[in-house]
């Protein structure tokens, strides 16, 4: 059994994001406005509606840059532009005012690891010679071997392969090797050069100019390498540990066992990194208005993860999307968030799924005992103090999507040889026609959503700062505890018959049917399901 009383202590003001709702939008597959079975921006803003009915607080929109494609968007050709195919930049100027107009804020993704490889910097840096400027810019080295035919050093990309791809010089010889930690169209950007600091100073005034709330910055963790480029003793493990899904959702001690691979990675989790977002935060204290920097890192341990909300404003927490639904192992992950939090003096963030990984649904089992985990999770995460990032679709109960093997297209497929399926499941188009249906069905999973996104809004106990919080387990029951709330999560198969008090009244749970129920002073709890009481005071 775990028990913590997790309290407050003094706690910088708060901001708006401490306690958000934030709706992610991979745009290209979100809503189609104009036919051409490409999401689009006109499409966002043609559910802007939808989204303020559902009660989020911010959007945040996935690239939706000038892009070849080859890795869903985020090999951007240029950072100060839209697509055309999803508009260009007026439709963004637009869908801005549209959002803003519903008390909506708009949160981008910023890509700070790497450019496309068609971006016009790296095409001058093809066109350069060794040692240049236009080189420096990035990662070339030469290579190993009695002519350079070895790559640098033993660094493998997380798309599979090395992260070293060799160039071919104006010469029409073999030459350098450049760095890149995801796709060889995705060349990684050298952050000591002054010239990639001040474009993307440029590229956050440019987006801020315009009326962003705040950024969602992409491998966080990654910008900084080891300059001295060392053989890594064991470049697979820091691959894995970056790698969401390959974590075991029922083996915690072997996804822990992973994480500890970050640890002193030549190429993840630097220290110099917080330097780039300290300066950052002296850009967004230009503006009249609070801006928010959310860092995708996936650190270990936790503290280090906790780093960048101190240097940026918040950070991802990913545990509940690896997590086994196991109420000892969520809730010592529950304390172990929240004390971070309560130390670094920033909020919490709680994540089910996004567009890296495997829907909460699919990743809990599937069917109907998968979406009963996924919604008693759901539940819980919105339940819990700090902001919850909920991906489109989330609120639908939406399962990956299965793909013919011949139409995948993730480089996570390409490079491993098609023995990994990559990310293309969670990514599927939005299936509208299901709205109607779901919003005409009391315990649907879409009226689920909107009843805790309201129940944040306006429950005086889901409010403010880190309030006392009190987590436990015992046998397969999870119980927290804020305020007058009380929040039980049945992690077991099997249903459960709860003692609760006299003044205790049922206000939400997460089954399909009427099945949870107080009757003689107990609560019947089905297997997987999960229940808010109140006290009545």
């Amino acid at each position: 059994s775990y028990a913590v009383q997790l309290r407050q202590h003094t706690a910088r003001q708060m901001n708006w994001w401490q306690n958000a709702a934030v709706y992610q939008v991979y745009p290209r597959s979100f809503n189609d406005s104009d036919g051409d079975q490409i999401g689009d921006l006109p499409g966002i803003q043609s559910k802007i509606e939808y989204l303020a009915q559902l009660g989020i607080d911010a959007i945040w929109i996935s690239p939706f840059y000038p892009s070849p494609l080859i890795d869903g968007g985020y090999d951007i050709s240029d950072p100060r532009d839209v697509s055309e195919q999803l508009g260009g930049l007026p439709a963004f100027d637009e869908l801005l005012s549209a959002a803003n107009s519903q008390g909506i804020k708009i949160i981008i993704d910023l890509v700070p690891n790497h450019f496309s490889s068609e971006h016009k910097w790296f095409v001058e840096a093809l066109n350069s010679k060794p040692g240049s400027n236009a080189r420096s810019r990035f990662h070339f080295q030469n290579g190993k071997g009695e002519n350079g035919e070895l790559a640098p050093n033993n660094w493998i990309s997380l798309f599979g392969g090395s992260a070293w791809t060799q160039v071919i010089e104006a010469d029409g010889k073999p030459g350098q090797w450049y760095l890149h930690i995801f796709d060889k169209s995705q060349p990684d950007l050298n952050w000591t050069n002054p010239d990639v600091i001040s474009d993307f100073d440029q590229t956050l005034k440019f987006w801020l100019d315009r009326g962003v709330a705040g950024f969602r910055v992409d491998v966080a963790l990654g910008l900084f390498k080891d300059m001295a480029y060392a053989d890594d003793p064991n470049p697979q493990g820091r691959v894995d540990a970056i790698r969401l899904d390959l974590y075991d959702p029922n083996n915690k001690a072997a996804s822990d066992e992973i994480r500890r691979y970050l640890i002193d990675s030549p190429i993840f989790d630097r220290d110099e990194v917080h330097s780039v977002y300290r300066h950052w935060q002296e850009i967004f204290k230009q503006y009249d208005r609070e801006i928010l920097g959310v860092a995708e890192a996936w650190a270990y341990p936790t503290s280090r993860a906790m780093a960048y909300a101190e240097s940026l404003g918040q950070v991802f927490n990913f545990d509940f999307m690896v997590l086994p639904f196991n109420s000892e192992a969520i809730c010592e992950s529950i304390e172990q968030i929240i004390g971070n939090a309560i130390s670094y003096e920033t909020s919490p963030t709680w994540v089910l799924s996004n567009h890296d990984a495997s829907r909460v649904v699919s990743r809990l089992g599937g069917g109907e005992i998968g979406l009963a985990k996924a919604r008693s999770m759901a539940m819980l995460a919105h339940f819990l103090p700090g902001s919850i990032y909920v991906y489109q679709g989330e609120e639908l109960g939406l399962e990956d999507v299965q793909i013919d093997p011949k139409d995948r297209k993730d480089p996570i497929w390409i490079n491993s040889l098609n023995t990994q399926v990559g990310r293309e499941g969670a990514r599927g188009p939005i299936p509208w026609h299901i709205v109607n249906a779901q919003q005409a069905m009391p315990f649907s999973t879409l009226n689920l959503y909107q009843k805790l996104l309201h129940l944040r809004k306006n429950k005086q106990d889901w409010q403010g700062d880190l309030k006392d919080t009190e987590v436990q387990s015992n046998q397969g029951l999870l119980t927290v505890t804020r305020g007058t709330l009380r929040c039980l999560v049945n992690t077991t198969g099997s249903g459960m018959l709860l003692p609760i008090t006299e003044t205790e009244r049922l206000l939400i749970h997460s089954s399909h049917a009427s099945s949870v129920f107080i009757d003689s002073g107990f609560l019947n709890l089905p297997a997987n399901t999960a229940a808010i009481l109140e006290l009545n005071v």
